[in-house]
């Protein structure tokens, strides 16, 4: 259930990551979050925890339903069936605040018996119950929510001002969503953007041409990189039909079935199939523009390398990743279509004119992963200084 810094010191302070596997975004943000750490040699010992390992740690729900908890949502992207989830969001919020007594009690048994210096949450939903918790099982610990997402999905998504969270927003538009839902403006951090794994700063050294030919690729052609995050899309297989003569990555994840399929299919261009990987970094530095859904993680990675995004904003688009698509329309970076049956056209508008798309990718500065350890250190080190204050005797 957890993975601790094996090198930090035993007396160090203990700050706890909580994630959980829906989507990929939390756990992946959770691990690039953990790294960052690392790199700012903070004297921390750092620990990975999965919030429904925490609720249910006896597997219960995978008993009876043969999947985790996570997996209907994950199967649901993967299907492309997104359609209705700002209800179903609603009727799941609905859900945890019936059960808001028992989370917080189970939780705060759990921080009782392990308790941290700080807590950092990288999920959306269950901020409430674990601000609560905590505060009643350690009340001198801070609880940090640190956004993975560019805009909130108001009301009770990321931002819950009645409880003692603070909060580390990734945009000036969810910093001012924040304020305007009640949070106090000394509760909130602003940084330049998503949290990212490491290789997105400094990607490995390559050859292109090589790459290119490694994969099966013309290095003189332009590439477009196909990504629908870690659980991939059966809308890949419609992009890749209509986009037959143009050279394509398409990036399945961990979807098998969804790989198979596409290396199946007939094309008239040069195209590679990927599972899942660790390395995206590598192959978005041999692609020349991203096409996928406007999931603040994956559209942040592109931006950070330079690839200009085609997106999509219709009713499937999901609440909380609308707002990404006014991100790339503001900025210039690439096109948001109304579905992607136009992606054809799309492609020839982008590469048209593709060196000042790629310039406006390049004017975006994400500098989270070294803004991110710096706020929590800064929670950290007031929060224990309070704590090392004698008490006052009236």
């Amino acid at each position: 259930m957890q993975k601790t810094q094996p090198s930090a010191e035993l007396n160090a302070p203990l700050v706890e990551l909580i994630y959980f596997n829906a989507g990929g975004g939390h756990r992946a943000s959770s691990m690039a979050l953990e790294s960052a750490i690392a790199r700012a040699d903070l004297p921390w010992r750092v620990q990975r925890t999965n919030l429904f390992e925490v609720l249910d740690p006896n597997a219960r729900f995978r008993q009876w339903t043969g999947m985790d908890p996570e997996d209907v949502y994950n199967k649901r992207l993967a299907r492309g069936w997104t359609l209705g989830l700002a209800q179903e969001l609603r009727m799941l919020q609905g859900m945890i605040r019936f059960r808001h007594s028992a989370l917080v009690q189970k939780l705060r048994a759990y921080w009782a018996q392990n308790p941290p210096a700080m807590v950092v949450s990288l999920v959306p939903n269950f901020n409430r119950a674990m601000a609560e918790a905590l505060a009643l099982a350690c009340p001198d610990v801070p609880y940090v929510t640190v956004m993975t997402d560019l805009a909130d999905c108001p009301p009770r998504f990321w931002t819950e001002p009645s409880t003692p969270q603070l909060l580390v927003a990734g945009s000036p538009y969810a910093v001012a969503q924040a304020r305007a839902a009640g949070c106090a403006a000394h509760r909130v951090w602003e940084t330049s953007g998503m949290l990212l794994n490491e290789q997105f700063y400094q990607p490995v050294a390559l050859d292109r041409a090589a790459e290119c030919r490694r994969l099966g690729l013309d290095p003189a052609r332009p590439t477009g990189l196909v990504l629908f995050g870690s659980e991939g899309s059966k809308e890949m297989v419609s992009i890749a039909r209509r986009l037959s003569d143009t050279q394509l990555i398409l990036a399945c994840g961990r979807n098998a079935e969804l790989a198979q399929t596409l290396r199946a299919l007939p094309r008239h261009a040069p195209t590679a199939v990927l599972d899942y990987t660790r390395e995206m970094a590598r192959y978005m530095q041999v692609s020349d523009f991203f096409i996928g859904k406007p999931g603040s993680g994956s559209l942040s990675e592109a931006v950070q390398m330079g690839l200009p995004p085609i997106v999509v904003r219709n009713a499937w688009t999901m609440p909380q990743e609308r707002y990404c698509t006014e991100w790339v329309r503001d900025h210039g970076m690439g096109l948001v279509l109304p579905h992607f049956k136009h992606i054809a056209p799309a492609v020839k508008k982008l590469l048209a004119d593709l060196p000042r798309y790629q310039a406006a990718t390049l004017r975006i500065r994400n500098d989270a992963a070294a803004q991110v350890p710096q706020v929590l250190d800064h929670i950290l080190q007031r929060a224990l200084s309070r704590s090392s204050q004698p008490l006052k005797v009236a």
